[in-house]
């Protein structure tokens, strides 16, 4: 193994002007994926990151690997697994929803399911209202205790924001409507040897 490498981030207008020499990874999960992504990104899952080292490896070789996400932290996790194995990549700060409000368009598969529509940080947002409306009007109606409810929440928000992890995102990623189809793997590292 080689030394660790400095992942390099790139702003989204550089990362927009140079796509064409990128061979861009998404490492969200295919319902994320699916809902919009970079132009010609394939998915790979930060979770099958290790199963692709080989292919990434080989891919890296030929032009810079671009690592994308929804934010910039899972890509940027993504680009530290890859330095440690000494592959060099580069992750796209801001990541997709930086790429989007810059005024970039997505790719959104034509057989995406109309279910996986909204965006996990929407869905965590109305998650978290949920519940804490729903703990302030039991403790108001039934008992108080179940304002504990709605504190619960705001201190698992503080927690998530301090630490830039969502636990919420990642239990709602495993329902049904939130993964419309398995990540292909096979797949995208065939496309991936071809590029």
């Amino acid at each position: 193994m080689t030394s660790p490498l400095s992942p390099a981030t790139l702003g989204t207008d550089q990362a927009a002007a140079r796509l064409h020499e990128f061979t861009v990874i998404d490492v969200r999960t295919p319902g994320e994926y699916a809902a919009g992504h970079l132009p010609r990104a394939l998915n790979i899952p930060v979770d099958q990151l290790r199963h692709a080292l080989p292919e990434l490896r080989h891919a890296a070789g030929r032009g810079v690997l671009l690592m994308v996400c929804a934010s910039g932290a899972r890509s940027g996790n993504a680009c530290a697994l890859l330095a440690e194995q000494g592959i060099p990549a580069a992750t796209l700060a801001g990541g997709t929803t930086a790429f989007a409000a810059a005024g970039h368009d997505l790719e959104r598969p034509v057989a995406c399911d109309a279910r996986s529509g909204w965006a996990m940080e929407r869905q965590v947002r109305l998650t978290a209202g949920t519940l804490v409306l729903l703990g302030l009007l039991l403790g108001v109606l039934v008992h108080p205790a179940f304002a504990l409810l709605s504190a619960g929440v705001a201190g698992g928000l503080v927690f998530s924001a301090l630490t830039d992890t969502c636990g919420m995102a990642v239990v709602l990623g495993k329902l049904p409507h939130n993964r419309p189809r398995p990540a292909d793997l096979a797949a995208t590292l065939a496309a991936l040897r071809t590029r």
